[in-house]
């Protein structure tokens, strides 16, 4: 960290606290945000960024927070919280609070009370090698957690979108990754984070003579929304399907 920021990383168990104290300036942002995205990788939210130590925060430190939360939020059971009793988020110049913003919250005790207000499920994870073998294991991963989830239609199009997401890893990334998925309102959120920063690359319908490039596009058709997001080691990608999209498709 810069010298003018000191973050202290606190676990108790089933939350994340990220403290932030002293100053934060624009040169810390960026060193900030990859904390944030680091720790959320490592270890599911909800993240709390505790601002009650911080004595002055740089220009768009709200934005900042927002930008995280923003691209984590489709990751399983991923979410940041920020705890401010000084208002400086909101005194630095930061955007007003939007939808996509996270909340932020005065007290500890408020900050509980959102925690308590929307539990999240216990995510799975499991660490894969980059081998032919990887896709296998994720897929019964995914299929046992689908059934004790109560989510077994999604079992099949979410084999279907862990397959794709492995084998890229194993492909292009060929580094260790970790599979983490987790349930939230009816909908399936999986996430493969793996060591390159190499982005996958979507260039919609391939041609019919084309013996590849149909991978992204298969994940394309059975979720939702899907994405990649950069973190400072390497990436994430992730998608959500929705039980009522298989519904609706099945009928």
């Amino acid at each position: 960290m810069p010298t003018d920021v000191q973050c202290l990383v606190d676990t108790d168990g089933s939350t994340t606290v990220v403290r932030l104290s002293g100053l934060l300036t624009p040169a810390g942002v960026d060193t900030v945000r990859d904390i944030l995205l680091t720790r959320l990788c490592a270890r599911p939210g909800p993240l709390v960024v505790d601002l009650t130590a911080l004595r002055s925060a740089a220009p768009g430190t709200g934005r900042l927070f927002a930008e995280v939360h923003r691209a984590v939020a489709d990751w399983p059971a991923a979410g940041l919280l920020i705890l401010d009793p000084g208002r400086l988020t909101r005194a630095a110049g930061s955007t007003p609070p939007g939808p996509d913003a996270p909340p932020v919250c005065v007290t500890p005790a408020e900050a509980q009370a959102v925690l308590a207000g929307a539990p999240a499920a216990a995510p799975v994870h499991t660490d894969l090698a980059p081998v032919v073998g990887a896709a296998g294991e994720a897929r019964v991963t995914v299929t046992e957690s689908c059934t004790r989830w109560g989510l077994p239609e999604l079992a099949e199009p979410g084999c279907i979108a862990v397959t794709e997401m492995v084998n890229n890893a194993v492909a292009h990334a060929r580094t260790g990754m970790t599979l983490r998925l987790a349930p939230r309102a009816g909908a399936l959120h999986l996430a493969v984070r793996d060591y390159s920063r190499r982005q996958p690359a979507f260039a919609g319908l391939a041609p019919p003579t084309s013996t590849g490039g149909r991978g992204l596009l298969l994940i394309d058709t059975v979720a939702r929304r899907w994405g990649s997001t950069d973190v400072p080691d390497g990436k994430v990608v992730w998608c959500v399907l929705y039980a009522e999209d298989e519904a609706a498709f099945r009928h």
